[in-house]
C-alpha cells in the first residue's frame, strides 16, 4: 500500500493516509448527515447536519488513528521496528519491519488496539452523559431528549457506541484482526510453532471472513440478518469487508512462508554478480543506446573507479530533455549513493524482499564498502522461493540452507 500522501509524524511514525479514505469518509459524512441526525434532530438545518457528520467522521478517523498507534507504541516498546502508519478505506495499518520474535510481543501489540478502542468508546460515552444532564427532555421520551442533544453530545454518543463496536469486531478470533493474532499469539505460546499458530489463526480468519460475505449477499437479497439487518449498501459492504480480511488472511501467512523460507539466507547467496555497471561519465544517448535497448535489466548501478556512486533508469533518461542526450551525463539524472536502496551482501534476504515491496522497485544495488557487488532482482527471490519454499507443508523446506551460492 504506497498510496496517498503523508499527514504528520507522531513520536516517530509517518503517519500516511490512502486516497482510498476519502471513500469511507463520505459515506460516513453522507449516512449522518442525511440519515441519523435530522433523525434526532428534525429542528437542525442541514448545514448544521452536515458539519456535525463531517466532524464525526473526522473523529471516527483519529480514533482508528489512536487505535493503530497503540499496537506501534507497545510493539516499539517490545522491541520493534514500526516507521509507518496508513489508514485506508478498511481501517488502518500498523506497518511492521518484521514479525513479533515472541508470543508474549504479539499478544501485548494485539490485545492493546481493542482495548484502546473500548477505552475511547466508553470515555465518549462517559463525557457524553454530562450534556445528557443539561438537556430538559425526559429519559421516557427518547426521541425529545436526542432532539435537545447538542452538536457536542451528539457527536460523543455517536462515537463512544461506534468505537465500542469497532474494538469487540476487532476481537473476533480470525486473522488477521487483532482478536485473530491474540489466538495466534496464544496459540504460538502453548505449541511453541509459530507455522501452526499462524495456519490456524487464518483458517479462522478466512473462516469468519466467509461469513461476513454470505451474510452481505444475503442481506443484498433481502434476507434480515441479525446485527447487521437488511439492505443493498449494507450487504455490499459487508461482503467486501468479508472479502478484504479474506485476502489479508491468506497473504498473512504466505507472507510467513515467505520470510521462514528466507531466513539467515544472505543476500550474497542470492545476488546477481555479474552485473553491467555504467561509468558516470556516460551520456544519456549512449545509456539509452548500449544499455537500455536491447537488455531486460532495468535499472544500472553507477560507478566511478570501481566505486558505486549511484543508480539510474530509463524514467530518469526520459525526464530529460532529447535533444540534451547527447550532452548530459547519467551523473546528472542519478539518484545519488546517498539516497539509493542498497543492501549488503550479508543482509538477511527477507530484509532485502521488503525493501523492493516497500519502495516498490524491481532491484537493489549490493554494496559493501562502498563497492558493487552484485545486484539482487525480485526475480531472484522469487526463483528461490519457488525452490526452496513449500507452502502445502505448512512451512519452508528443511533442506533451504543447503544450496550453493550461484
Amino acid at each position: 500500500m504506497t498510496g496517498g500522501f503523508h499527514l504528520m509524524r507522531i513520536a516517530g511514525v509517518d503517519v500516511y493516509l490512502d486516497w482510498s479514505l476519502a471513500i469511507i469518509f463520505f459515506l460516513i459524512t453522507a449516512s449522518l448527515a442525511s440519515g441519523l441526525f435530522p433523525a434526532w434532530h428534525p429542528d437542525w438545518s442541514a448545514a448544521l447536519s452536515w458539519l456535525t457528520a463531517a466532524a464525526a467522521a473526522v473523529l471516527f478517523l483519529g480514533s482508528v488513528l489512536v487505535h493503530e498507534m497503540s499496537h506501534a507504541l507497545v510493539g516499539r516498546a517490545r522491541g520493534m521496528s514500526i516507521r509507518r502508519i496508513t489508514l485506508f478505506i478498511f481501517g488502518g495499518m500498523a506497518h511492521l519491519d518484521e514479525e513479533a520474535r515472541e508470543w508474549r510481543t504479539e499478544l501485548y501489540m494485539a490485545a492493546v488496539g481493542p482495548v484502546t478502542s473500548l477505552a475511547i468508546g466508553f470515555l465518549c460515552i462517559w463525557l457524553g452523559s454530562f450534556g445528557i444532564g443539561d438537556v430538559t427532555g425526559s429519559i421516557d421520551n427518547p426521541e425529545e431528549l436526542l432532539a435537545d442533544l447538542g452538536p457536542w453530545t451528539t457527536l460523543l454518543l455517536w462515537l463512544g457506541p461506534v468505537n465500542i463496536i469497532l474494538g469487540l469486531f476487532n476481537l473476533v478470533p480470525g486473522f488477521p484482526l487483532d482478536g485473530g493474532r491474540v489466538m495466534r499469539a496464544a496459540i504460538w505460546g502453548a505449541t511453541g510453532d509459530l507455522h501452526k499458530a499462524t495456519r490456524w489463526a487464518s483458517n479462522a480468519g478466512r473462516a469468519f471472513a466467509w461469513i461476513l460475505i454470505a451474510s452481505g449477499i444475503a442481506m443484498i437479497l433481502g434476507v434480515r440478518v441479525p446485527l447487521f439487518g437488511t439492505g443493498l449498501v449494507g450487504g455490499l459492504w459487508l461482503a467486501l469487508i468479508g472479502w478484504f480480511l479474506h485476502n489479508a488472511a491468506i497473504m498473512s501467512y504466505r507472507q510467513l512462508i515467505v520470510q521462514s523460507a528466507l531466513e539467515d539466507v544472505p543476500v550474497g547467496r542470492l545476488m546477481l554478480t555479474d552485473v553491467r555497471s555504467v561509468p558516470i561519465d556516460t551520456t544519456l544517448q549512449a545509456f539509452v543506446d548500449e544499455y537500455i535497448l536491447g537488455h531486460e535489466q532495468r535499472a544500472w548501478p553507477v560507478t566511478e573507479a570501481g566505486r558505486f556512486r549511484g543508480i539510474v533508469g530509463l524514467a530518469d533518461a526520459r525526464r530529460q530533455p532529447r535533444d540534451r542526450w547527447a550532452e548530459a551525463t547519467v551523473g546528472g539524472i542519478m539518484r545519488p549513493a546517498d539516497e539509493a536502496i542498497t543492501v549488503a551482501p550479508s543482509d538477511e534476504s527477507a530484509h532485502a524482499l521488503r525493501l523492493i515491496s516497500q519502495h516498490n522497485v524491481n532491484q537493489l544495488p549490493v554494496i559493501e564498502n562502498g563497492e558493487l557487488k552484485g545486484l539482487l532482482r525480485r526475480e531472484d527471490v522469487l526463483r528461490w522461493l519457488s525452490l526452496y519454499s513449500d507452502e502445502s507443508a505448512g512451512g519452508p523446506r528443511a533442506g533451504r540452507h543447503s544450496a550453493q551460492p550461484r
